[in-house]
C-alpha cells in the first residue's frame, strides 16, 4: 500500500532533486493534487453516508462537514420505515412548489441544494424523520506520521495512485519551472484519470445492464457511442 512516503521518495526519485528545499514543498504538491483529483473523479469510493435528522416545521437540514457533492438524499417514513428517495431540484423551484414553507407542511418530496453547508426540503417535514444523506468528500489529506492528525495513506494514494503521482509531478515541475516537461505530465494525468473514469463507469453497470446515469436519474449514456 503505497504511504506519503513512498510518493514523496517516488517524486524526488523522478524529479533527480534530492534537495531540502524540494523535499520541503512535496507536502504542497500533494495538497494541490489531492485537491484536483477530488474535482475531477467521480468515483463512488468518494462517497460517504450520515444520518440526519429532518425537523418537522423546519425545511432546512444541514449537510455534514466536508460535503462537496450532494448524491442522493432518503428518509424513513414514520409509520412503515420504509425509505424514501427526495428527487433533486433546483432552489428556485423548491421554493417555488412549496413557497409557504414556515406554516404549511407535509410529505418531504424534493431536495435542493441552498448553500455549501444545507440543503433544502419540500414539503416542509409535518413531522420529524430520520433521513440519510449520500455525499462525496475529499479524504483525509496524506501526510507524514509526524504531522498532526496526518494520515500516512488514504483513498487516493491506495486506488488512484498513479493519477496522484503524476498530478504530483505536474506541480512538482512547476515548481522547478520545467516548462518543458509539463505538457508530458499533463498528459500523462490524463491518461490515468480517464482510466479511473472509466472504471467508475463500468462499477455503475453488470455485464447484462445498460450504464447507470451518476445523477441517479434517468440513464443518459448511450451504449456504444463514441
Amino acid at each position: 500500500m503505497p504511504t506519503y512516503s513512498y510518493l514523496k521518495t517516488d517524486i524526488i526519485n523522478t524529479s533527480e532533486n534530492d534537495s531540502t528545499e524540494f523535499a520541503d514543498q512535496i507536502t504542497y504538491f500533494v495538497n494541490r493534487a489531492e485537491d484536483r483529483l477530488i474535482k475531477e473523479l467521480d468515483d463512488s469510493g468518494l462517497d460517504y453516508y450520515t444520518t440526519v435528522t429532518f425537523t418537522a416545521s423546519n425545511p432546512t437540514v444541514s449537510l455534514p462537514d466536508g460535503a462537496l457533492v450532494v448524491r442522493n438524499v432518503n428518509y424513513k417514513t414514520s409509520v412503515s420505515s420504509n425509505i424514501k428517495t427526495l428527487l433533486q431540484r433546483p432552489y428556485e423551484y423548491a421554493i417555488d412548489y412549496w413557497g409557504y414553507a414556515s406554516t404549511s407542511t407535509g410529505t418531504p418530496r424534493y431536495y435542493a441544494r441552498k448553500n455549501n453547508t444545507s440543503i433544502y426540503i419540500v414539503p416542509t417535514p409535518a413531522s420529524t424523520l430520520t433521513g440519510e444523506i449520500q455525499y462525496t468528500k475529499r479524504p483525509l489529506a496524506l501526510a507524514s506520521a509526524t504531522d498532526t492528525s496526518a494520515t500516512t495513506s488514504n483513498y487516493f494514494s491506495e486506488f488512484c495512485y498513479t493519477a496522484l503521482f503524476n498530478a504530483c509531478m505536474i506541480e512538482a515541475n512547476v515548481y522547478m519551472k520545467s516548462w518543458n516537461t509539463i505538457p508530458l505530465w499533463e498528459s500523462q494525468y490524463k491518461n490515468s484519470i480517464d482510466a479511473l473514469r472509466n472504471q467508475a463507469r463500468r462499477t455503475r453497470q453488470d455485464d447484462m445492464e445498460i450504464a447507470a446515469s451518476p445523477a441517479g436519474g434517468p440513464d443518459t449514456i448511450i451504449q456504444g457511442a463514441n
